[in-house]
């Protein structure tokens, strides 16, 4: 998986107002997947609509999505694109369930993203 994909994939969940976004290759812990993406959304509307912009992105890149979970409630989305796997969550749902700790030997990936060109979008 290219790095730049990844960059991509930061850029529109920025570019629909997620935050605190992060990126972990798992590669080196998993067999289940390569990279995992964690992000938040403000409300279950704001999830959904993060996560519909996500499919609709990777699906112009020819990236067919394996599983979606939890689209209809909103509070925390799993997108399956099998080598990216997406978690996002509200807030609240973000803590409590901690993906970060589970996954601590992962490596952070740094990914690019452009807050100039997320602020010209209307």
């Amino acid at each position: 998986m290219d790095d730049p994909l990844l960059s991509e994939i930061a850029q529109t969940i920025f570019n629909k107002k997620g935050f605190n976004i992060l990126v972990l290759d798992m590669r080196p812990i998993s067999s289940l997947t390569d990279y995992v993406i964690i992000a938040e959304g403000n409300i279950n509307k704001h999830v959904q609509a993060i996560g519909e912009a996500l499919i609709e992105f990777m699906k112009k890149r020819g990236q067919q999505i394996s599983y979606v979970e939890g689209m209809r409630e909103g509070d925390w989305v799993v997108l399956d694109f099998s080598e990216i796997v997406v978690h996002l969550f509200q807030p609240g749902w973000r803590d409590q369930y901690n993906l970060e700790a589970l996954w601590k030997d992962a490596q952070i990936v740094d990914v690019r993203i452009d807050t100039e060109a997320a602020a010209s979008i209307k």
